[in-house]
């Protein structure tokens, strides 16, 4: 879907599906999603790193796919559904990709996570049981400066031993 152009100062109603409740907002046609998430709905752990597509810290899920939030307008998410990293916490209870990054020190500083908590998620979602070298293909787009990435590789094999494959389904 293409957005129409938009007069710069003129608000736009977007509706969208975030984390599985439908929302409703105002935002700046201008606005990239990245932008609209942190800033019109207040959903921050979505992170600005680079904001030309090469880093991905700002990865969410859109109808299922990671996609770089920083290089989509909001408003070509209009009908969409988007997970952000607060959108894989499933009744109170941290996704087991969480759990591993926790358990095995694949978080550090955290400002990449959430992008490759996302990303990783919607690989596990497609393949259950990746290989180190799927893992590491899915997760190419994502830097991390603090971990060296073996502590990430060996997270998300560990969370895809934890996720049973009856309980996956298509990304919120």
């Amino acid at each position: 879907m293409t957005p129409e152009v938009v007069e710069p100062g003129v608000k736009v109603r977007l509706s969208l599906v975030v984390n599985g409740e439908r929302v409703e907002t105002l935002v700046d046609g201008y606005k990239t999603l990245l932008e609209a998430l942190r800033e019109d709905l207040q959903l921050t752990g979505t992170k600005h790193g680079c904001e030309l597509g090469e880093c991905g810290a700002c990865a969410v899920l859109v109808d299922g796919e990671p996609t770089l939030s920083c290089l989509l307008l909001a408003l070509e998410c209009a009908g969409r559904d988007v997970v952000t990293v607060e959108g894989l916490v499933s009744d109170g209870r941290l996704h087991p990709l969480q759990d591993a990054f926790a358990d095995l020190g694949a978080a550090q500083c955290g400002y990449c996570t959430p992008g490759i908590l996302v990303t990783a998620r919607a690989l596990l979602d497609r393949e259950p049981h990746p290989t180190r070298e799927r893992i590491r293909e899915a997760l190419s787009g994502n830097l991390c400066r603090c971990t060296g990435y073996l502590q990430i590789i060996e997270a998300v094999e560990a969370a895809a031993a934890l996720v049973p494959h009856a309980t996956r389904g298509p990304a919120r």
